[in-house]
């Protein structure tokens, strides 16, 4: 029965989900995906996260599991293991953490107590919940201090930075962003934190595709420990993984289990370590290549239209398109570019006067719309898709003749032939 078509299986015995899970399809074929966070697997790791892998506990670590019959979700935990360390060079590698998130509660509990100081990126400032943000855990079990972009640039000062780590000495300092458009200097951050005794942390969540197609800088060489999802721009399954010294291996492991999680979903874990085969080849980094080049492009039609991005530019596969100067909001332009075949999601931009549920800016990214195969030529005809939305939000017809046109650049560029 596993070898049938898993899609006409799931037909049969639950159409009701089917018809969800066809919707889904349809929907991600038939705009334009330009959430930044959001990519499109290939087949392979599709198929892997389809096999029964799913069936097995395996509590513990290679060859220390708490169950029996372990010997093949072994095989596949130490190929993730060695691949994923190959691809990033470095020392170790924990391939458990189910989410980015549980790799960033694994990381801070394994090099700093609860009630510790950390400074993260605000996330109004394009940072993170698990950056230390009050709602989340990082701000109910650490003293948190947030540092911001300078409101001129749009963009880090690190020497304002080293200034506020002086006066706070915070335990850890961790970056990384979920909406920052810049490279980051992580050799300037190491001689931070060394300066004030801080444990570096980097969550690379958002550009690890991009590091490990040498396209932005990698802070393996500077970080005490480097946390990650598989998904967005690495373009695998949805999961995380942590990225630590030999040194530190024992501590890492042991917290993220028994610490944090319990068993670890092998089939993705399985599809985890298809993912960093693919991010391996030529062809990945070519890939990469094109998505960096895909949001400059796109960045700069919307520039030169009249409309503001914070920090002026991208380095990488996002950027920040303030709304304020046109009086328009993030909630509303979601909505709208939505109506035309566009998905994009709303986000705080540095300062933002409306709250974060209206926010003042969207947020914009390539990586989906390059997996499709779009370049240059497209994201032209993407900006005066995403151009028009903006300007003519209430115009009905408008938004109607944009999702015509959405929908047939779609179907240039199918996801799964």
């Amino acid at each position: 029965m596993f070898k049938e078509n898993l899609f006409e299986y799931l037909e049969k015995t639950d159409p009701e989900i089917m018809e969800a899970v066809k919707g889904e399809l349809d929907r991600q074929e038939n705009q334009l995906e330009m959430i930044a966070s959001e990519n499109f697997t290939s087949k392979a790791v599709l198929a892997a996260l389809s096999n029964p892998m799913q069936n097995k506990y395996a509590e513990g670590y290679v060859g220390k599991r708490y169950y029996g019959g372990c010997e093949f979700v072994d095989q596949a935990e130490r190929l993730a293991r060695r691949r994923v360390r190959e691809l990033f060079g470095a020392e170790s590698a924990n391939v458990q953490p189910h989410s980015g998130t549980q790799a960033n509660i694994t990381a801070y509990l394994a090099f700093i107590k609860p009630g510790d100081k950390i400074m993260g990126l605000s996330l109004l400032h394009g940072g993170h919940l698990s950056h230390g943000h009050p709602v989340n855990f990082s701000g109910m079990f650490f003293d948190v201090v947030h540092y911001e972009v300078d409101r001129e640039t749009g963009a880090l000062n690190y020497d304002t930075l080293e200034e506020q780590a002086k006066k706070e000495r915070p335990k850890l300092i961790v970056s990384g962003a979920s909406a920052y458009s810049r490279f980051w200097d992580w050799e300037r951050i190491r001689k931070i934190c060394d300066n004030v005794g801080a444990v570096m942390m980097v969550d690379i969540a958002h550009i690890a595709g991009l590091i490990a197609a040498g396209v932005h800088p990698s802070p393996i060489p500077y970080a005490d420990v480097v946390t990650s999802t598989t998904h967005k721009t690495l373009r695998g399954p949805r999961g995380g993984f942590i990225l630590c010294h030999k040194k530190d291996k024992k501590s890492v492991n042991k917290m993220n289990f028994p610490g944090t999680q319990g068993g670890p979903f092998m089939h993705v874990i399985a599809a985890k370590a298809v993912c960093f085969k693919e991010a391996m080849t030529e062809e990945f980094k070519e890939y990469q290549k094109q998505v960096v080049a895909n949001a400059a492009k796109l960045a700069s039609y919307v520039i030169d239209h009249g409309f503001e991005i914070v920090s002026g530019g991208t380095d990488n596969h996002l950027f920040l398109i303030d709304l304020s100067n046109k009086g328009l909001t993030g909630k509303a332009a979601e909505k709208a570019l939505e109506t035309a075949g566009i998905t994009v999601n709303k986000n705080t931009v540095p300062f933002d006067e409306q709250s974060p549920f209206v926010t003042s800016g969207i947020r914009v990214g390539t990586p989906a719309l390059t997996t499709r195969g779009m370049k240059e030529t497209e994201m032209e005809e993407v900006g005066a898709l995403l151009v028009r939305v903006l300007e003519n939000m209430e115009d009905e017809n408008v938004l109607a003749e944009v999702r015509k046109k959405s929908f047939e650049l779609t179907r240039s560029f199918p996801i799964y032939i």
